[in-house]
């Protein structure tokens, strides 16, 4: 091999995707290639050209320019242009200029075409932008699919025989049968409409501590209608029900009725080592059991990240956790202090409202209170309890609210009405301070609460929100300002934009301008929708094809869930180390594909952005 191809060779060796290639292909590629020089200003090729090759930057740079002269990328040296036209149609629909001095490899598109055939996986590198952070975040997705947590209920439950009964059975007989079959529970009429579940729990509670005739049916003690779950749910998603619910047996389901039952036993015996059930744990631990309760939780949820599962479930496990200790912080709460003079709702808002906690998640929450509440008669009560509940969740490492959103704050405990008010202001009329209230209180999810109605009571607040938001084009106006100014740290000519000093030094926050962009545009897009959703995911989804369009909620929600599960395993790793988790990401620490994957998905996020901004008069805000 010549000097200039073998310098050729090293140069690709380390450029991605070549990198991947085996060594005898690689070794082979630069005698087919072309070698061109570009000086600055010059057009490579123009919107409308026919291209048939593909250029990689050995040196310089080239900008990559939409309609209006709009610049879309700048490309530096080892990336690589030209290949939507090799891989789509061939007319170029972009301006491809120099604008520093370039040195260009050509790849001609004949031997580009039987890389492809010859290398499937290349072809994912030459998608457009959105289309890889979508892979990307596909393949941290199926990472670990043989993992027990991504099995379907069937496959781990116990193969015993289900146990079942009619309804017209006797609680004897319910018992009986239990005891021959060495069952934990027996299902009634699994097959009617109605069907339900008896528990050794229940045989205890219900009968023997009651002194319960045993002639009566067991219909009388059953518990109906019953929670179920289908066959081909994942494990995740019954463990999930069982945190929630604190029950050990959860019946399996097909379309032709209860076909089994999962019992908090099957899973534990396939993860003896991780408290699967950390939620029901909490909600009968003391106040005292409850210190720490969070960070326990996060190294939990940490482990199931490691072991497969995506952001998205981490997040919702570690979510669970925290509303079951606010749950149980709500009832020693009540234990204390007496019943609730007046029905009340404890609601979480933001990160915690949408299920989407991570291990750096602070509490944000607040009190919906019935309209019958008395400040003079009430008012004591309800500080003292607010204070109690803010108080446990911090010393449960669940920290404070740096912006003081939460119950303990008088602000943010409010009747029924008032609530209504306060939305109907922030909707009609927003100032900045109610703006960021706003856009942190449509995030509204109730999680514990006492007396009569207190869950309709709050989600009747959330409901009238949104039907006052959806048609509030000011309001509208305002949010699309506050989503689109933190941008995404990308430089308007290259790379990634990092902190240049401080504590921060060569790192940049994912969130800022990352994950929290998308989760204000979805908050934003569901708004003009009118999709009453809560998880940014199910906003982008119910919003696609209307707020926004289908593909632009396909390419938000795969930056989203690639930035998620990025910034998941910087704080996994942290939480392991036992540090502080935060979002701040040094991207040189990040392999090569990761660093391009990252650039595409702030380069989605900017995208988005700037149809907003053109959308709404943001600069007039």
């Amino acid at each position: 091999m010549s000097v200039e191809l073998d310098e050729v060779y090293r140069f690709l060796a380390v450029s991605e995707p070549f990198s991947h290639l085996p060594e005898e292909t690689l070794r082979a590629l630069p005698a087919t290639m072309g070698i061109t020089y570009v000086r600055r200003g010059e057009t490579v090729f123009a919107p409308g050209d026919v291209n048939d090759t593909l250029y990689i930057i050995r040196s310089g740079a080239i900008d990559v320019v939409g309609e209006d002269n709009m610049l879309l990328d700048r490309r530096e040296a080892g990336l690589n242009f030209g290949y939507s036209t090799l891989v789509g149609e061939p007319e170029s629909q972009y301006l491809m200029q120099a604008v520093e001095d370039s040195v260009l490899l050509l790849l001609p598109r004949e031997t580009f075409a039987q890389l492809l055939a010859d290398h499937p996986d290349l072809e994912r590198f030459f998608q457009s932008a959105s289309r890889r952070v979508r892979a990307a975040a596909d393949e941290v997705k199926d990472n670990g699919a043989a993992d027990v947590l991504r099995a379907p209920v069937r496959a781990v439950a116990s193969e015993r025989e289900l146990v079942s009964l009619a309804s017209t059975a006797s609680i004897a007989e319910a018992a009986q049968a239990m005891d021959a079959a060495k069952v934990s529970c027996v299902v009634i009429d699994p097959a009617g409409e109605t069907p339900g579940i008896l528990t050794d729990r229940d045989l205890r509670s219900r009968v023997v501590a009651k002194q319960v005739d045993t002639n009566q049916p067991v219909s009388t003690v059953m518990t109906s209608p019953v929670r179920s779950i289908q066959e081909d749910a994942l494990v995740f998603e019954a463990m999930l029900v069982f945190s929630e619910l604190g029950i050990n047996h959860l019946p399996i389901e097909n379309r032709t009725g209860i076909v089994g039952v999962l019992t908090a036993g099957d899973i534990m015996r396939l993860l003896q080592t991780d408290p699967m059930f950390m939620a029901a744990d909490v909600e009968r631990s003391s106040l005292e059991e409850l210190a720490g309760a969070y960070q326990r939780a996060a190294a939990v949820a940490v482990r199931f990240f490691d072991r497969g599962a995506s952001a998205a479930q981490t997040q919702r496990l570690l979510t669970s956790i925290a509303d079951a200790v606010a749950r149980r912080l709500f009832a020693l709460g009540v234990e204390k202090l007496g019943e609730p003079p007046v029905p009340v709702a404890f609601v979480a808002v933001g990160s915690q409202a949408r299920g989407e906690m991570g291990p750096a998640s602070d509490q944000d929450n607040a009190f919906v209170l019935s309209d019958s509440y008395d400040e003079s008669a009430h008012g004591e009560y309800f500080a003292k309890l607010a204070e109690f509940i803010c108080q446990g969740l911090g010393n449960a490492g669940q920290a404070l609210c740096p912006g003081d959103m939460m119950a303990s704050n008088p602000d943010w405990r409010m009747t029924q009405t008032e609530w209504n008010r306060t939305f109907h202001g922030w909707v009609t009329a927003p100032d900045p301070n109610a703006l960021l209230h706003a856009q942190v209180f449509f995030d509204f999810r109730p999680i514990a609460g006492s007396g009569e109605g207190w869950e309709e009571m709050a989600l009747n607040v959330r409901k009238n929100a949104s039907v006052s938001a959806q048609g509030s084009r000011r309001l509208h106006t305002h949010l699309a300002a506050l989503a689109t100014f933190r941008e995404p740290p990308i430089g308007f000519f290259r790379g990634l934009v990092v902190e240049r000093s401080g504590e921060y030094a060569d790192t940049l926050d994912i969130k800022r301008g990352g994950t929290a962009a998308v989760v204000q545009m979805a908050r934003l897009y569901a708004m003009t929708a009118g999709v009453d959703e809560v998880e940014t995911p199910a906003r982008l989804r119910g919003a696609a094809g209307d707020s926004v369009s289908a593909r632009g909620a396909e390419d938000l929600l795969g930056a989203y869930e690639y930035l998620s599960n990025l910034a998941m395993q910087h704080q996994a790793a942290q939480v392991r180390a036992g540090q502080p988790p935060n979002y701040r990401i040094d991207p040189k620490q990040l392999p090569t594909r990761d660093r391009a994957a990252l650039r595409d998905a702030f380069g989605v996020i900017k995208s988005l952005q700037n149809a907003l901004a053109n959308k709404y008069p943001t600069r007039a805000v």
